[in-house]
């Protein structure tokens, strides 16, 4: 099914049609990541944080991260 919606859309097999909204939510969930990471180096570099500064900021670094924890980017068929 899907090789022949690819020869469709004249796509190589190199290449891969992913909805608007699927890669968006990619692209947002990239941008929390990047900013927790920003996040904890700046808590890492400010001197000597505390036990608790460092339990929080290693929490807001595994929410960021978990939705991106085995993503995958299902091609769009339609």
């Amino acid at each position: 099914m899907s090789r022949q919606r690819a020869r469709e859309l004249q796509i190589s097999e190199n290449e891969l049609v992913v909805a608007r909204r699927e890669l968006e939510r990619l692209y947002d969930d990239l941008y929390v990541l990047s900013c927790a990471i920003e996040d904890t180096d700046r808590e890492l570099r400010a001197g000597k944080p505390t036990v608790a500064s460092l339990r929080e900021t290693l929490q807001w670094l595994l929410d960021a991260a978990r939705p991106l924890h085995n993503r995958t980017v299902a091609p769009h068929l339609n």
